[in-house]
């Protein structure tokens, strides 16, 4: 009995190094083994989800308890490979199936990762048939369990309703966050946001006598322009202007609302977008933020409206308080901007970094497949899911930059699990444009070293950029 269940915790282990390191790495060392080439069917061999990180961990993951199952490295290292092959086995299957690609499939996704190895380790661990039965029976339940858990816990999918119906129960740690008794032993609890906070803010910038110059750039807030081609943006909005504003974080440093009110109170601009961020704070009250917030919105002058997403400090009972302020909230949802009798569609997600409640093809639902789409999220983290989408245009914030760099270095950190490349400033992916605002408020701490606030003011423009 003890073999088997060795062999079965063997093919668990193998199975559940590639998530593993997609928790870890994010999207970095992240190639398809397809490398995203078709059939002859038309469809994806594997699929995105196969990777050769995920092969190369699981590789190594199962050479390296080669002892625990009493064998030789080179048979774990083989065990492993045909796990492995067995798993793309069961992904071309799905694949010819026309079922997506990261689906479950009980039964058809862990029966062959787990009959080829096990068929293999049965002559170098004497194994009778019954025993191989039990791997089996043992392995493709959990496996499956495990799996549906794992994405619950990771990816929190929104109820079906969720886009528009907006309930508390959805993102239950935004509720908690927005109830001061409960958000105490957040507080208490949250250990990144102590050591960020209380240990960098309070000890280290006072103490080396950075932190006055540090509040002084956090009021530096620029503006910053940006001009995108798109040939086949609709003609009536050549020239169409947008006003970005994203991570304000306004309880979070006195005057940063006035400094705002100053750069945007004489710009005119067709639409104004909220990337999310209003609250300093991931937890606590929300009274602070929003009566800045209604200080601020008045002297925004957009001919199509003020809309805006959430962001991860925004928790969800915030929405209804944002569009009393007079934003329209997009939550997985879509808006028509029509001029001269063509459109353009705003799509907005919610938060893709923290909670991430993001759905884009449920936000996408009922625009047209070749409307111009352009996509507002609070993190550039739902990039590929909005170029799947057919996104000319990705606006987000949250990563400010960087906050705090070294001169001529870049970002530090951009607390982000997508690329580097959409850390800040203009990015490409396939068809897609993006553009990561450094954001106008400071987050953690109120400080701000060789990368000021901005405000972005967007212009779109027919054609191809010149000199291209």
């Amino acid at each position: 009995m003890l073999i088997v269940i060795k062999v079965a915790a063997f093919l668990l282990w193998v199975n559940f190094l590639p998530p593993l390191a997609n928790i870890i790495w994010g999207d970095r060392f992240n190639r398809s083994i397809d490398g995203g080439r078709l059939w002859f069917d038309q469809h994806p061999i594997f699929g995105d989800h196969k990777t050769i990180r995920g092969a190369l961990v699981s590789l190594l993951g199962g050479t390296a308890v080669a002892p625990l199952l009493g064998v030789d490295l080179p048979v774990a290292a083989a065990a492993a490979l045909l796990a492995m092959a067995g798993d793309l086995l069961s992904s071309f299957i799905k694949r010819r199936q026309n079922m997506p690609s990261g689906g479950n499939a009980i039964v058809l996704d862990q029966f062959f990762e787990s009959l080829l190895p096990t068929l293999f380790l049965r002559g170098f661990l004497h194994l009778s048939w019954i025993q191989v039965l039990v791997i089996l029976l043992c392995f493709i339940p959990v496996a499956y369990l495990g799996s549906g858990f794992w994405n619950f816990i990771m990816f929190r999918p929104p109820l079906k309703n969720y886009p528009r119906l907006i309930r508390s129960t959805v993102r239950l740690r935004e509720w908690r966050a927005c109830h001061t008794p409960l958000a105490r032993w957040q507080t208490l609890l949250n250990l990144s946001s102590f050591l960020t906070y209380e240990v960098l803010y309070s000890w280290f910038f006072k103490l080396t006598g950075l932190q006055e110059k540090g509040l002084q750039n956090g009021l530096d807030v620029r503006v910053v322009e940006q001009t995108f081609y798109f040939p086949d943006l609709p003609r009536s909005f050549d020239g169409f202007r947008i006003l970005l504003l994203t991570d304000l974080h306004l309880d979070g440093l006195p005057g940063l609302t006035e400094e705002l009110t100053r750069h945007i109170r004489d710009m005119k601009v067709d639409l104004c977008l909220f990337g999310g961020d209003i609250r300093m704070k991931t937890y606590g009250p929300m009274a602070p933020c929003l009566r800045r917030l209604r200080r601020l919105l008045p002297h925004v002058r957009s001919q199509h409206g003020i809309f805006g997403v959430l962001g991860n400090h925004d928790c969800i009972e915030m929405a209804v308080d944002l569009e009393e302020t007079g934003l329209i909230m997009l939550i997985n949802d879509s808006w028509e901007i029509s001029s001269s009798g063509e459109s353009i569609w705003l799509v907005g997600l919610d938060d893709p970094h923290y909670y991430r409640t993001d759905d884009s093809e449920r936000a996408c639902r009922g625009i047209p497949d070749q409307g111009f789409k352009i996509f507002l999220a609070h993190s550039p983290e739902a990039y590929k899911a909005a170029a799947n989408c057919k996104s000319r245009l990705y606006l987000c914030g949250h990563t400010h930059g960087g906050q705090i760099c070294l001169p001529g270095r870049g970002p530090i950190l951009t607390n982000s699990r997508a690329p580097r490349f959409t850390a800040v400033g203009r990015w490409q992916y396939k068809d897609m444009t993006g553009y990561t605002s450094r954001g106008a408020g400071s987050s953690g701490v109120p400080l701000r070293f060789n990368c000021p606030g901005e405000i972005c003011l967007i212009t779109l423009r027919r054609g191809t950029e010149p000199g291209k």
